[in-house]
């Protein structure tokens, strides 16, 4: 008989645990997906293509029902679990009857951080994390509203592309000095600023917030220098916040995420963790490409196959609001690295290629991305490129070439 394997969250990394197990573990687990979304799991990573109008809202989502019925999954979403029992192996849902688990996944995902400034409930003030929240921004492109995006990183960037290509005045404000601060280096932000100022969205940089005006709406944006921006909007796309409150309530340890090992285990037995809401070593990662590692070795392990994680080489490969941006290791260069640099200005183009100890250790591309992929694999292998290193900027076919030569 199958044992019953509940997951709660109906994200990217529950369905790509899915996934997993219906190649590892085929039939061992009768799986239930509790999803808090009123829809099935959908590419997040997509919002902005859909908020931008290149996309359509049920052309993100990841598998279609016939695929999740196929692999005997229930799914329960729209609903909400509200409480862990662990010594019961319970799991209780809003409105619902409780659930009993052999195993229990936590792909809870995360929240957007808003701001604790005056005016913040004010009306009008909104984040942009999932599809209802698209629904919104919609309506406010569509009306012309100007719209105020707080936060210059990769969320608040796409939050104000999708804004302004529908239609909506748009001023980005970011509290840093550089845009995307945790993913480029000096050079590459300024080229990506000027690329996205190009797309009509104003950017101001050293911009803290001091609160909101309005009676009942919001009416505008106070900075800490005195400067005042109308808007008849506010978007919160400054960051996110683990989603930690069912582990926490349950007694499972917490720090900034749910604390897990190796295997991806919590610290109460045949509970798991996985995602934008687990940290590992301490570290709460917030990327796709790391929930995806992490859903393959837990589906391995709870096929009682012998695996661990040992952490992601963090790396940011996308289309930042119309430009195409990555980055990956150690692109600032840590002591005793050097760093290659091709930047074509007027082309559009960033390159910066960090080397440490005859090997590739980080890169940062605007622009042209051809190659990332294989600058992230010499990364991850840790190949020595001394017999590429001329060559190697100016992409993969010109420097194997040499290398054969």
């Amino acid at each position: 008989m199958s044992e019953p394997l509940v997951i709660v969250g109906n994200g990217m990394a529950a369905a790509r645990l899915v996934d997993e197990l219906s190649k590892a573990a085929l039939g061992r687990y009768a799986i239930a997906v509790i999803g808090e979304e009123p829809r099935l799991a959908y590419n997040r990573v997509l919002l902005s293509s859909v908020l931008a109008g290149e996309t359509a809202s049920h052309d993100i989502e990841l598998r279609p029902a016939s695929w999740w019925r196929d692999r005997g999954v229930t799914l329960k979403y729209g609903c909400v679990a509200t409480e862990i029992d662990v010594g019961r192996r319970e799991l209780k849902i809003a409105g619902d009857e409780s659930m009993t688990f052999s195993k229990l996944v936590l792909a809870t995902g995360s929240t957007p951080l808003r701001l604790n400034v005056p005016g913040a409930d004010l009306a009008g003030v909104h984040t942009f994390r999932d599809s209802r929240d698209v629904d919104l921004l919609l309506t406010l492109a569509a009306q012309k509203k100007r719209v105020v995006v707080i936060g210059g990183g990769l969320l608040g960037l796409e939050a104000a592309y999708g804004l302004a290509k529908a239609g909506a005045p748009v001023t980005l404000v970011h509290l840093m000095d550089r845009l995307m601060e945790r993913q480029l280096d000096a050079p590459a932000a300024e080229l990506l600023k000027s690329l996205v100022e190009l797309k009509g969205i104003k950017i101001l940089l050293n911009a803290n917030t001091a609160r909101f005006h309005g009676e009942t709406c919001v009416e505008g944006v106070e900075l800490t220098d005195g400067r005042l921006i109308d808007a008849d909007a506010v978007v919160f796309a400054a960051g996110i916040r683990p989603s930690i409150a069912l582990a926490k309530e349950a007694g499972i340890a917490v720090n900034r995420g749910i604390v897990v090992d190796d295997v991806m285990q919590t610290g109460a037995p045949d509970i798991f963790a996985l995602g934008e809401c687990a940290e590992h070593r301490g570290i709460c990662y917030g990327l796709v490409e790391p929930a995806y590692e992490q859903a393959r070795v837990l589906a391995r392990h709870l096929a009682g196959k012998p695996v661990a994680y040992h952490g992601s080489v963090v790396a940011t490969n996308l289309k930042v609001s119309g430009v195409s941006v990555f980055s990956a290791g150690d692109f600032m260069g840590a002591d005793g690295s050097e760093a290659i640099v091709l930047n074509d200005i007027r082309h559009g183009t960033y390159k910066k290629l960090v080397i440490s100890g005859g090997r590739l250790t980080g890169a940062v591309l605007v622009g042209d991305v051809a190659d990332a992929l294989w600058y992230l694999e010499l990364i991850r292998d840790r190949k020595p490129v001394a017999g590429i290193r001329s060559q190697m900027m100016f992409g993969r076919s010109l420097a194997l070439a040499s290398e054969a030569a």
